[in-house]
């Protein structure tokens, strides 16, 4: 006589947690309010390991990498940078060098005449008035040559942990406005429409999510529309028939 099966339990195997979804009703034309932390929510999913692209070791040399990231790739700022700093591994070996010297390493990269001036003169300021040591506030990192809120906020918030704004590069400026999470052009501007919108503690993320989709999908000449996560949100979804032109 065939015994029947018993009836099968509970799956042992653990499941995957379900990534983050679009709330029903939740489109494209609804306002910024409502799709920014679903925004936010879906990049976090697609990019689990979005972080700041350049290379250093600490805070002086992040310090440096992003005053020389200024109109250049964080690749092409990687390719000089371990050059730089084995030949001068601090500001006062930096402060020390000649002009000629920080050029001839760094005159792959655009503006490196202007670049080189201010490292120099960063480094001599942070000799006289901070110990050598890197500031931890905005007003005294945007007192140093080369160092505008952009850079500031690089070097706060991957150096120190601390979120005193969003960095807003092309890349963030171009995906708030396709987002329509901004009408401004200016980038301070733009930054506090950002701040307004997300949690202080997730300011870095923000930045460093809408970078690298930026660079991955969401580009300047051909948004990969079809290929993006956040598309069905998007008022500028060219997938959608839709342009980032107001």
């Amino acid at each position: 006589m065939e015994v029947p099966a018993e009836p099968a339990g509970p799956d042992p195997r653990p499941r995957e947690a379900a990534g983050p979804t679009i709330p029903p009703g939740l489109t494209r034309a609804r306002g910024k309010t409502l799709r920014a932390p679903v925004l936010l929510a879906l990049l976090a999913e697609e990019l689990p390991d979005a972080t700041i692209a350049l290379d250093f070791r600490n805070r002086w040399e992040l310090l440096v990498a992003t005053i020389l990231s200024a109109q250049s790739t964080d690749v092409k700022v990687n390719q000089v940078t371990p050059a730089l700093f084995a030949a001068f591994d601090g500001p006062e070996a930096v402060a020390a060098a000649s002009q000629e010297q920080i050029e001839a390493l760094i005159s792959s990269l655009g503006l490196y005449r202007q670049k080189a001036r201010n490292i120099r003169a960063a480094a001599a300021l942070l000799l006289e008035h901070h110990g050598g040591e890197v500031p931890d506030s905005m007003a005294a990192l945007t007192a140093l040559p080369g160092v505008a809120r952009k850079t500031a906020n690089v070097v706060l918030s991957n150096g120190y942990g601390r979120h005193d704004g969003v960095v807003v590069d092309t890349h963030v400026a171009r995906l708030a406005r396709r987002l329509r999470l901004t009408r401004e052009q200016d980038a301070v501007r733009i930054e506090r429409d950002l701040m307004r919108l997300f949690p202080r503690q997730r300011w870095l993320e923000v930045s460093d999510l809408l970078i690298h989709h930026g660079r991955r999908t969401c580009t300047a000449r051909a948004p990969r529309c079809g290929d993006c996560v956040i598309e069905p949100l998007c008022p500028s979804s060219q997938e959608a028939g839709l342009t980032d032109k107001r």
